[in-house]
């Protein structure tokens, strides 16, 4: 084993040291090539350029992540998004994401909690964190906890803090207060949130570079207020 390599699952992952520009060119070339034959023919560059470098990326951001946030999975097998896409319901048939992302979830609650998400693509970043889909049970938890606690939520997301780096939670939103909320309620404007997630956006070029694994702590652990909220809300914490 490599001195300070990571051995997770039996698995060794060397220290991210950024991601290697041939990664980047790969997906901008499958861009223009999104289809099964190009794909089977250079399957191996995709491999060794996107798919490890990312797991690397994840195996190196558990260490970090254990500090502020010990119930958070970084799981370089289970983290990661698989490249194909699926086309069964949709009107785009390209077999295959021009991006490679990822997304911690809770230890034990994988799916079905608030986490983090990080997301590279040619020309840029998205790096954040939230629960995307909330179940209908969820949704209903999230505002009754926004309801019911309002003040620590209100803590959370008008932080001079978060409101800097975040500005404001992103997500659909109904047009009209939800069921059960009187459209004066002081909260109703979060109330009528579908999805709770912020995050930030970044130019490529900060990924290619091993303090990225450092500058995407920073942002999980100002995040991690609203993460926390939104777990406790749906009880998985």
């Amino acid at each position: 084993m490599k001195q300070n390599s990571i051995s997770l699952d039996s698995e060794i992952f060397p220290p991210f040291n950024g991601f290697p520009k041939e990664g980047l060119t790969f997906l901008k070339q499958l861009k223009k090539n999104n289809n099964r034959e190009w794909f089977a023919e250079h399957k191996q560059e995709y491999e060794d350029n996107v798919k490890f470098p990312m797991q690397c990326l994840i195996a190196s951001l558990k260490e970090p992540i254990e500090k502020f946030a010990p119930e958070i999975d970084a799981n370089p097998k289970k983290s990661i998004f698989r490249i194909y896409r699926d086309i069964r319901f949709s009107k785009n048939k390209e077999p295959y994401k021009t991006h490679v992302a990822a997304v911690l979830h809770l230890k034990g609650h994988w799916e079905t909690s608030a986490g983090y998400y990080v997301h590279v693509e040619p020309g840029g970043i998205y790096l954040g964190g939230g629960i995307y889909m909330p179940d209908a049970e969820q949704l209903k938890n999230i505002r009754s906890a926004i309801a019911n606690r309002s003040k620590d939520f209100l803590a959370v997301i008008e932080s001079k803090s978060f409101k800097k780096l975040f500005g404001k939670i992103e997500g659909e939103k109904l047009q009209r207060a939800p069921l059960g909320y009187a459209p004066e309620h002081p909260m109703v404007e979060f109330l009528k949130h579908k999805q709770f997630y912020t995050g930030v956006e970044w130019r490529e070029e900060k990924c290619y570079s091993k303090k990225f694994v450092g500058e995407i702590a920073k942002v999980y652990k100002e995040l991690y207020p609203f993460i926390r909220f939104l777990n406790e809300a749906v009880e998985k914490i």
